[in-house]
């Protein structure tokens, strides 16, 4: 695990492991707002392939409203960030940021409690994986 995020690994096809991270994220209390495939955006605009690679803007709103009735500019946080990255046939790499390392540029303890809170449900989901 890095110092900014927690990854898990699938032996899963891509598509199944977006369904069950996606399912553990709703699970979690999250939702998915955001779905952007990188691999797709990349190869239209630029011509480049890459392995299939997308980001999953997930949003728990019982701990956003709280973020943002904390500290007005907690939205720049929003939402929290899910790759699924493929790394080979049925090896499939699941990543979160995590919130409390995003947390460290802001100085309010407060915030960090909620950020704390998120981690724990974010850290579940890719255990989960």
């Amino acid at each position: 695990m890095s110092v900014y995020s927690m990854t898990s690994i699938s032996e899963r096809t891509f598509d199944e492991t977006v369904d069950v991270v996606t399912e553990e994220l709703k699970i979690a209390g999250f939702g998915v707002l955001t779905d952007i495939d990188v691999k797709d955006t990349l190869n239209d605009k630029l011509g480049i392939d890459i392995p299939r690679y997308r980001i999953l803007g997930a949003c728990n709103p019982k701990y956003a409203y709280m973020a943002l009735r904390t500290e007005d500019h907690a939205g720049l946080f929003l939402p929290c960030n899910v790759v699924v990255h493929e790394l080979g046939e049925h090896e499939i790499e699941v990543t979160a940021l995590d919130p409390l390392a995003a947390m460290e540029a802001v100085s309010n303890p407060r915030l960090k409690a909620v950020a704390w809170h998120v981690r724990e449900k974010l850290e579940s989901v890719i255990e989960s994986i």
